[in-house]
Formats: C-alpha cells, sequence, structure tokens
C-alpha cells in the first residue's frame, strides 16, 4: 500500500545519509584462492591502521551522526579454514570475520564452524557506541551516551537431514549514563535536570525444529522473550531549577521505574516442494506478551508559592499482549506463460492492562484511581494476481486487494465506587487494484509501467489511506560494460472525515548508471529527487481558546547525489575517489517563519520545513609493496548544515593509513 511505500521512501533518503565509511579497505592482500595446509585451504587477511580526526562545530551533533574518533584499530580481517574433500575431524568449515575492533563506535565480528551432515554453529556479535545529545529538547537537558552489545547464537544439528534441529540465543544489553528532566510540583512548575543510569536487557531462547515428508516441509520454533529495564533516576544536589524566577525548589528526588516483560510465542511455516503447477505455503506464528511495570518517586522540596512540599507518587499495572497472525499462499503455474498467487492473511492483536495511581502529598492520602483499557485490532486481507507473458517482448500483470480491519476499544476509569466505562468500535475497509505491464523491445532495454488505486471507506487515522493512488515507471538498460535505470513514481492520497481532512502528495525521480569499460576502471553515479508535501487539518488549545479550522503544512525537495570512481594502476595500486551529497532545500524559505503560509498559527510556522544538507567526500589509495602486503591511505570529509539552526552543524576531517596484510 502507499503507505508502505513512503516509508520505503523515507527509509531509502536516511540510507543515502549514511555514506560508506572510508575504512576498513575492500582491497585484498595474498592469494584469493587461499593456500593448502595439509587437507585444509587457508584464506587470511588482517588490516591494522590508525584512524584520525578532527571536528569542528556542533560536535555532539557529529557524535550522534558519525562518532568516530583517533586511534588504533583492527580496521578489518577474515579468516576461512576449508576441508578440501570435506571429509575433516571435527569440523569441514570456519569463517572469522571482524570489522572496527579496538576502539571504533560500530564493531562487528561473526564466526560460524560446522561439519557435514552433523552441525553447523553460526555466532554474530555487535557494539554500538550510541549518542545522542538531543540539543533540539528542554535546552539540551535531554542526553544519552550507551553502548549497545548485541549477540546471536545459531546451533543446527543435522543441517543436511530431512529432520534438522535448531537451537538458538540472543542477548541484547544497553548501558550508559543519560539527562532527563522533570516538572516540579505541579503542571506550572519548573523544570529540574536529573541523572538517569540506563539499564536495558533482552534475553531471547529458541528452540525448534524442521521435518520434510512427502514433499512438504514443516519448520516449528519455540521461543521466550524476555526484557527488562532498571533506569534509577535522581538529583545530583539541590536544585533551584532552569527558571531562576520561579521560587519552586527541589532538595531530593529519587525515582526509581523498573519494567519486566515476557512473550512466549510459536511460530510454525508449512511449505509444498517438488510441484510443478502448484506451490502451498502457510506460516503461523503466536505471541503472548506480558508486562508489569512500577513508578516509585519520592520529591522534597518548595512549591511556587515557597509552602515546603513532601510528595510521593506510586504508579504500578499490568499489561497483556497477544498477537496471532497467519497466512496462506497458493500458486498456480499452469504454464510457463502465465503464473496466478492467491494470498490470505489474518492478524489479531488484542492489548489490556490495570493500573493503579496513588499520590501522598504532606499525609494526606488521595484515594486510588484505577485504570483499565483495552485496544484489540483485527484484519484480514486477500490479494489476488496474475502475471501473463503474453509474448517474449510483452508482460502483464493484475491483480486485486481487499481487506477488513476491524478496531475496538475500551476506557474503564474507577475511583472508588465511581466507574466509567466507554466502549467504541470502527470497522474499515480498503478496495486496491493494481495494474502493470513490461515491455522489452530488444534484449538490453526495457520498461516497466504499474499502477494502484486504492479506496477505503473509514480510515481509522486522519493521516491513514483514504481515496489514493499511485503511478511508476521504470526503465533500464543493460549490456556487458554500461547498465542504466530511470525511475519515476508518484503517490497521491486524500483523506477526508466528518472532524478533518488530510492530503499528501509524493513524487520520486531517480537515474542510477554503472560504467566499467575496462577491468581497471569503472565509474557509478547516482541522482534522486523525493518532494513531499502534506497538508492536514488541526484543532488545538491556544490561551484557554479552543481554535478549529487552521492546517497543519510540511514541504520537503529531497536531492541526492552519489558518484563513485575506481581506477587501478599496473595492478600495483588501487585509488577510488566518492562522492555524496543529500540536501533537503524545503519550500525556499530563508528563516523558520519567513514566507506567506496559509496557517494563521504562526507557532507552526517552523514545523512546516526542514531546509538541511549533508555532503561527504573520500579517497582511498591502496598500493601493493608485496604479495601478501598493501599499505592503504584514506580520507573522508563530513559536513552537515542546518540553514534554520547554524549551531547544529559540523565539520569533520577523518581518515586512516593501514597494513593490509596475510601470511
Amino acid at each position: 500500500m502507499i503507505i508502505l511505500r513512503l516509508a520505503s521512501l523515507t527509509l531509502a533518503a536516511g540510507l543515502a545519509w549514511a555514506q560508506p565509511t572510508v575504512a576498513p579497505t575492500p582491497a585484498w592482500a595474498g592469494k584469493s584462492r587461499g593456500e593448502d595446509i595439509g587437507g585444509f585451504n587457508v584464506v587470511n587477511s588482517f588490516e591494522t591502521g590508525y584512524r584520525f580526526r578532527s571536528a569542528g562545530g556542533d560536535l555532539g551533533k557529529y557524535r550522534s551522526d558519525v562518532n568516530f574518533g583517533n586511534g588504533v584499530r583492527l580496521l578489518s580481517s577474515f579468516l576461512s579454514v576449508h576441508s578440501k574433500e570435506g571429509h575433516g575431524r571435527l569440523f569441514n568449515e570456519i569463517v572469522l570475520s571482524t570489522q572496527g575492533l579496538g576502539n571504533d563506535p560500530y564493531q562487528f565480528s561473526s564466526f560460524r564452524i560446522q561439519k557435514n551432515r552433523l552441525y553447523r554453529y553460526d555466532f554474530t556479535w555487535r557494539l554500538n557506541e550510541y549518542v545522542n545529545p538531543a540539543l533540539a529538547v528542554a535546552g539540551g537537558r535531554h542526553l544519552i551516551n550507551t553502548s549497545r552489545r548485541l549477540q546471536d547464537h545459531d546451533l543446527t544439528l543435522l543441517p543436511q537431514s530431512r529432520f534438522k534441529l535448531f537451537l538458538g540465543y540472543t542477548r541484547n544489553k544497553q548501558d550508559g549514563p543519560a539527562l532527563v528532566t522533570a516538572q516540579q510540583f505541579d503542571s506550572v512548575g519548573d523544570e529540574f535536570p536529573l541523572f538517569a543510569n540506563i539499564r536495558r536487557t533482552r534475553n531471547e531462547y529458541r528452540l525448534g525444529g524442521e521435518i520434510g515428508l512427502w514433499g512438504l516441509r514443516l519448520n516449528v520454533l519455540r521461543g521466550w522473550d524476555r526484557f527488562e529495564e532498571h533506569t534509577p533516576v535522581s538529583l545530583a544536589a539541590p536544585s533551584a531549577g532552569d527558571n531562576p524566577r520561579d521560587p519552586t525548589t527541589l532538595d531530593s528526588l529519587r525515582r526509581t521505574e523498573p519494567y519486566r516483560g515476557t512473550t512466549p510465542y510459536w511460530r510454525v511455516s508449512l511449505l509444498s516442494e517438488h510441484s510443478k503447477w502448484a506451490v502451498v505455503s502457510g506460516r503461523f506464528t503466536h505471541a503472548l506478551g506480558r508486562r508489569s511495570f512500577a513508578f516509585d518517586e519520592a520529591a522534597q522540596g518548595t512549591d511556587g508559592f515557597g509552602g515546603a512540599r513532601n510528595r510521593q507518587i506510586l504508579v504500578a499495572g499490568d499489561g497483556r499482549r497477544p498477537v496471532t497472525t497467519g497466512s496462506l499462499t497458493l500458486s498456480l503455474l499452469p504454464s510457463r506463460r502465465f503464473t496466478v498467487a492467491n494470498h490470505t492473511a489474518f492478524h489479531h492483536t488484542r492489548m489490556e492492562g490495570d493500573s493503579a495511581y496513588r499520590e501522598i502529598n504532606n499525609s494526606t492520602l488521595l484515594g486510588p484511581l484505577l485504570f483499565f483499557r483495552y485496544l484489540g485490532i483485527q484484519t484480514q486481507a486477500n490479494t489476488t494476481d496474475a502475471t501473463l507473458r503474453a509474448a517474449r517482448w510483452l508482460s502483464l500483470y493484475g491483480g486485486y486487494q481487499y481487506s477488513t480491519r476491524r478496531i475496538r476499544t475500551v476506557e474503564q476509569f474507577a475511583l472508588q465506587a465511581n466507574v466509567e466505562r466507554t466502549p467504541t468500535e470502527q470497522n474499515n475497509r480498503i478496495h486496491a487494484e493494481l495494474v502493470g505491464v513490461q515491455i522489452q523491445p530488444v534484449k538490453p532495454l526495457a520498461f516497466r509501467l504499474d499502477a494502484e488505486v486504492g479506496r477505503a471507506d473509514r480510515p481509522f487515522l486522519p493521516i491513514g489511506e483514504g481515496n489514493y493512488h499511485a503511478l511508476g515507471a521504470r526503465a533500464r538498460y543493460r549490456s556487458r560494460v554500461l547498465q542504466i535505470s530511470a525511475t519515476a513514481r508518484t503517490n497521491y492520497n486524500v483523506n477526508s472525515t466528518t472532524l478533518t481532512s488530510h492530503s499528501s502528495k509524493s513524487r520520486v525521480y531517480s537515474v542510477d548508471a554503472a560504467w566499467t569499460p575496462r577491468d581497471w576502471f569503472a565509474v557509478d553515479a547516482g541522482y534522486s529527487k523525493r518532494r513531499l508535501d502534506t497538508v492536514s487539518g488541526i484543532a488545538y488549545f491556544a490561551s484557554s481558546e479552543f481554535i478549529r479550522g487552521e492546517q497543519s503544512l510540511y514541504l520537503s525537495n529531497l536531492h541526492a547525489a552519489n558518484l563513485g570512481t575506481r581506477v587501478g594502476i599496473r595492478s600495483r595500486a588501487d585509488f577510488y575517489f566518492g562522492y555524496s551529497h543529500v540536501e533537503d532545500t524545503g519550500d525556499g524559505r530563508g528563516a523558520p517563519a519567513a514566507g506567506a503560509a496559509r496557517s494563521t498559527g504562526r507557532v507552526f510556522l517552523a514545523a512546516q520545513t526542514f531546509p538541511v544538507a549533508f555532503r561527504s567526500p573520500l579517497a582511498r589509495l591502496s598500493i601493493r609493496l608485496h604479495e601478501r602486503l598493501r599499505w592503504n591511505f584514506g580520507y573522508q570529509y563530513y559536513g552537515y548544515r542546518e540553514d534554520f539552526f547554524a549551531e547544529r552543524g559540523y565539520r569533520a576531517h577523518t581518515g586512516y593509513t593501514s597494513v593490509l596484510w596475510s601470511f
């Protein structure tokens, strides 16, 4: 659907920002086919060097985006050991690779060992150093500097047999310091900075198996997922708050809010095999999520009137979130020219739980407030599509999608003997038709056109899919030395309800080319433009007045370009130059509140567009000193600019020098 395509466009734009780093070096040292040692073939390569950095401007923003520093690193390594005959005594294959070990903010290692027909073990480990200064929030008083360590273990017994056994374990741990703020002792009180010690842990255990009989393959997996968070928050010293004119003070604050949850789940899949005219596959999952939390805060100080305050807040609750999904796909292949596929899917999510709030203020007890909330979402969808290859140069595609969604909510509030219960239910149906054609007049050249039209009768959200359509076109040329592709896509959505309205319009144009006239010379280049316009009706309160009839706008014009050139110099050296540039020009205004705007709420003008630019040229040189030894040098520049907020821009010069060797 269109909303998924918009998400994919946003992701693609984010990937354009993630320019590949100049290190490690993609070259190779030693023999690419390795060397024979005994009954094994061994391939190895290690790159060790020094990474340097010089940065100016907003270092906090630089650390949140790039975060590379100075120091010696094991930039990369690779080792593989294979049994030549496939009959190793304890193992037939060992593969080990690493990247950025030593002190890089993003470190990775993977290891695999296996013996044919007996076992296979895979292990991955990652470390991410995450810094988020959040300068635009609470005057820079919200920030986080944590390390996230992730590891995955997967063991497969009897990997080549009809019956397989799976065992797995995953651990995800995040810890580090952070700053938050709290408002005391009422809704107009002062803000106070607090220190938080982030501690989050997730553990997952997996056990399953697979069996293949009578042309069917059945896979069953049982898992247990457990999440825990213990993040104590405290006041480092008595504080007068951020506003010196506010008489509110805070002498002490202690907060604990443990959060725990478990999610046992089942996952079952079935796939038919060895059929020439039909393929059937099915998938079923069920997860029973349970969560419980507690919030305990004790604070002492003075309020806005100078009165002593001694307050304790207790909040506790639990929740249940069972999720059930199922899908069945039937593909018919009556001939090589014609195929039909039908996909039916079911999804049901239910969230419900209880919570209790109790506040003790100056030894005066406020009775407990009890809340119960329920949200149930049930979706059924069916898709049928067909493909006809009418001729060698012509293919036709058509499809129809139907989905229905039922949403039920219950909100219940209880104060002593008074109970208020509000149930709500809404149903939504979406019909969509898809058509497409692919034309290939000559072998190197192909064109594809597609269109989708959809209608939803009662969208659940004001910005959801209402009346929408999408048009797309793609051209591709491919030869031995040249590849060119160009795409264009538009997405329009209009959603009008009795309370508000929303419309969005996005257009994407892109072209990519790769030219390799010689083995020693290659060029890759690409450009894309993404334009997004949205307008929504809004209603809000300002100065105790309810304001309606205004609009919320957002305008984006995102340009992304990249260029990469590789040159080989007589098999002795390799040179690479790359450049990446991403820029959102917004709507052309020079200041957050400049230019004409259809919304009379001046406070929203600064949120209507976000002009920003990012550029990153890089160059890398690798010289072969010996068959087993290479010397490498690289440089990369990062430049970031926000037009409306100059203080959040930065410039960084980064690079490395290294030795790539094999033994």
